[in-house]
């Protein structure tokens, strides 16, 4: 008997530690075993995505609008810098007192705490996209098997397109794209208005994507944007080179419309920015498009590859160029790393692709474009 109450005014004990934060814990912890548990529920997650998370994404996006910076990085900043200097206080206290057991519990509940509200949010304001109707189910675009002919022809257009629009953006002294990062940003509210009359699904406020004060931090882990649920902004990269910046504005603010899948965001990206029509963004597009395009093509026709290849102007290789020195010199074991944690990540959401996800808009692509192209010869 006297050993029960003992166990019992020890859970207590242990409970009163940091009660909101077990509270916190268990109930993030229910919100993401729902989560798992109900993937499967297409109608569920469905119905989650437009009645809930959409709406507040709306809010959430028009909310953060206001603020001139970034929230989100004001956030992850704040959580890793305070999460850091409480670890610190923390281990201090332990060595200066004897209640190491308590102080080394209350470190592990509050990363527990932060992971688990963090991963709980992440999965009600963004996991359930991933398990509802996807933007091809509510486009109605369609999504068929594509011939070597169709990717060859697709690709040429691209090369094409870029070839024309190269000399349409500004250029430094040695001939390399060079926008105005502050222009584009400013422009990016109405990269979707045309688009979403046609493609209602795409629907959203009209808010700016947001430059990351920390882009070089970004660079060093491969990324060149990404979009926070928490907050529902689109936050981009303005350190690395120029010449696709407004499509990865594109790609991020596709996003914030509830288009999770990479592959779709990409094909979305390219849609809005063509759309829109200003020529730094079609150009971007024009890009980004070639560079999936002729990556798939490379690998089944390397002859086709080469011939349009060798079509590029010098302005368009010279951006190619300066792309790719950019990013070599992060070529860094924390790249590695951050590739390998956000490929799982991908994977673990089921896109079985992880970062290849981002090139499979080669197909989407070509479904779209290849029957224009063939309108257009008729």
């Amino acid at each position: 008997m006297e050993n029960v109450k003992t166990e019992k005014r020890g859970l207590a004990a242990i409970w009163k530690l940091c009660p909101v934060r077990h509270v916190l814990i268990l109930l993030n912890a229910l919100i993401i075993g729902l989560h798992l548990a109900t993937r499967g529920d297409h109608a569920l997650n469905q119905t989650l995505s437009e009645r809930f998370v959409r709406p507040a994404h709306r809010f959430l996006s028009r909310a953060t609008n206001v603020l001139p910076f970034s929230l989100a990085e004001l956030l992850i900043a704040a959580a890793v810098i305070g999460g850091l200097v409480y670890i610190i206080l923390t281990i201090v206290r332990m060595i200066r007192r004897k209640e190491w057991a308590k102080r080394l519990y209350l470190i592990l509940t509050a990363l527990l705490t932060a992971g688990a509200v963090f991963y709980g949010s992440f999965c009600l304001l963004w996991g359930v996209f991933y398990y509802g109707d996807d933007f091809m189910t509510r486009s109605g675009l369609p999504h068929e098997k594509i011939s070597v002919e169709q990717l060859q022809r697709v690709t040429a257009y691209f090369a094409g397109l870029a070839n024309e629009y190269s000399d349409r953006v500004p250029r430094d002294e040695n001939g390399v794209c060079d926008l105005d990062r502050r222009a584009v940003l400013q422009k990016s509210p109405e990269v979707y208005l045309g688009l979403e009359e046609r493609y209602p699904c795409l629907e959203g406020p009209e808010v700016r994507a947001k430059g990351v004060f920390f882009s070089r931090v970004m660079s060093y882990i491969d990324f060149t944007g990404f979009f926070f649920p928490l907050t529902a902004e689109a936050n981009v990269n303005t350190d690395c080179p120029s010449c696709e910046f407004p499509a990865t504005v594109a790609h991020e603010l596709a996003h914030q419309r509830g288009v999770a899948r990479e592959q779709e965001a990409n094909f979305v990206a390219v849609l809005a920015c063509l759309d829109y029509g200003e020529p730094e963004y079609v150009y971007a597009a024009a890009l980004l498009a070639y560079t999936h395009l002729g990556n798939a093509l490379h690998d089944v026709d390397y002859a086709a590859w080469q011939e349009i290849y060798q079509s590029l102007n010098e302005d368009v290789r010279r951006d190619f160029d300066a792309n790719r020195e950019y990013w070599k010199q992060f070529e860094t074991p924390a790249r590695q790393v951050s590739n390998t944690v956000y490929e799982g990540f991908l994977q673990s959401y089921d896109q079985e692709l992880g970062l290849k996800s981002y090139g499979a808009c080669v197909d989407l692509l070509v479904n779209y474009y290849d029957p224009l192209l063939a309108a257009e010869g008729d």
